[in-house]
Formats: C-alpha cells, structure tokens, sequence
C-alpha cells in the first residue's frame, strides 16, 4: 500500500469517526486531504463530492431504519436544490483555484463558529430532546387540484434555501449539513429530531447533481485515493456512531472544532498569497 492510499485510509475513518460521533461535520475535511494527497483545488472538490454523497447515503439508510427520516420532504427539497447544485458545479470550474480555496477556507471558519455556538447551547442546556413526536404531513405548499392554491411566502422560503444548499453543495463540494439542518427546520418545519437524518437525503442529492455536473468538465481527481477515503469513512461513521454511546462528545465536539480551525487556517494561509 502506497503512503498517499495508507493517509488516504486513515484520513476516511477520522472524517467517518467525526460523521458517526458528532452527527456531521466530518465531511468538510475530505477537501483539504484530498489537497493535502496531491489533488488540485478542483479535483478534490470533485473527489469530496463522491465522499459526501455515499457516506451521506449511508447515514441515510441508517437513519431511515431508526425511523428519524422525512423521506417524501427530504427528496422535494433535495429535487429543488438541483438548480443550485449544477449552477455551483459549473461556477466551480469557472474560478481560478486560489479563489475556491479561500472560499473554502471563509467556509470552515463559519462552520467552526457554528459548532462552538451549538456547544455553547448544549452546555446552557437549551437544546430539545433527543426525540420528538413524528410530525404530521403539513399542508401542501403549492396544488392544481381541485383548484390552485399556492403559500407563496413559504414556497419562496423553500425555494431560496434549498438553492443555497445546492449552491453550496456544487461549489464547494461539501454536504452543507450545518446549512441543510437550519434550513429544513425553518422552510419546512421539521423537529430537529427529524432534521439531522432528513438533511442526509439531501445531501445525498445534491451531492449526486453536482458531480454529475462535474462528470464532463475533464476533471478527474486519483479515483483510488477518493474511494479509499469514501470506504473508510463510511466504516469510520459506524464506529462513530457506537462511539457516541460511550463517550462524551463534547470533548469530541470541542477537539473537532479545533481541528477545523487548524486546517482552516493553514488552507488560508495557502489561498490568500496567491490572491494577492
């Protein structure tokens, strides 16, 4: 086994362990190892797209067993955002890789802040439960029949969102999971409950169209290193998951959000001089 495979296997099962133990978060280092193997700006984009759909497809299957799934209102939103995944997708090849570095980098910084707010909220105690009654269907946002009826405010919220996610999503090639969550409780009302695993769906979609996407463009990243990295975080996340029953994951959490502000701060320092 070469050096780079052997980082790549190790690497996979960390990002597993952070997807499996903490819910999410881990995917957004599959970018800067892939950067860190050799990969171009582009490829490993390209690469984490692959990482995020199958490990995002994987938590889904799981989560859909344990009940905690919105199937039907994961793949609506999920089919809407597909415009803002292949429009990302193609920008993504448009910009100069300094500038999606430094894109990704402003973005890790966010999603560290976000993780030390929601530790912040957990320490207060302020979080819901871990479970929450199953909702009931909602009235649908738009229908034909037997007239037309439309909740514009609502389906313009929808619409707005889930372009985002899809934006995110194609451009930068990470699952946005910190962005799909708030996103699916705000446009659709999901508990939280039913939104972590319901976010899966959507990721696993987007993530789908923007690679998709991509599949023409010419840009091929090391397919062993990228399918090394997708089986082991995908083994990584089931370990994680039973590693969260034991322990405490606000450790976990904090050690995690530290790591993301140590690589986001070394892909800055990369992308910026570039820029300038």
């Amino acid at each position: 086994m070469s050096l780079s495979l052997l980082a790549a296997v190790v690497a996979g099962a960390l990002i597993g362990l952070s997807l499996g133990a903490l819910g999410g978060g881990g995917s957004i280092l599959a970018v800067p190892v892939l950067l860190a193997l050799g990969q171009t700006a582009t490829q490993a984009t390209t690469g984490s797209l692959v990482v995020v759909g199958v490990t995002s497809l994987a938590g889904a299957v799981t989560a859909h067993r344990a009940g905690n799934v919105l199937l039907a209102r994961g793949a609506a939103f999920g089919v809407v955002a597909i415009g803002g995944a292949v429009v990302g997708a193609r920008a993504s090849a448009a910009v100069a890789e300094p500038v999606l570095l430094a894109a990704f980098a402003g973005l890790m910084l966010v999603v560290a802040g976000l993780m030390t707010a929601r530790q912040l909220r957990h320490r207060r105690g302020t979080t819901a439960g871990a479970h929450a009654d199953r909702p009931r269907l909602d009235d649908p946002i738009i229908t034909f029949s037997p007239t037309f009826m439309c909740q514009c405010p609502r389906a313009l919220k929808v619409l707005v969102t889930a372009t985002a996610v899809g934006l995110l999503t194609g451009f930068l090639g990470v699952g946005g999971g910190f962005l799909v969550v708030p996103a699916l409780t705000l446009a659709l009302a999901l508990p939280m409950a039913y939104a972590a695993g319901t976010s899966l769906v959507v990721i696993t979609i987007t993530s789908a169209a923007a690679l998709a996407t991509r599949a023409g463009s010419g840009i091929a990243p090391d397919w062993g290193l990228v399918a090394a990295l997708t089986v082991t975080a995908v083994a990584g996340s089931v370990a994680g998951a039973r590693l969260a029953a034991r322990a405490d994951t606000a450790k976990l959490s904090a050690a995690f959000t530290g790591l993301v502000l140590l690589v986001a701060a070394y892909t800055a320092a990369t992308a910026v001089p570039a820029l300038v």
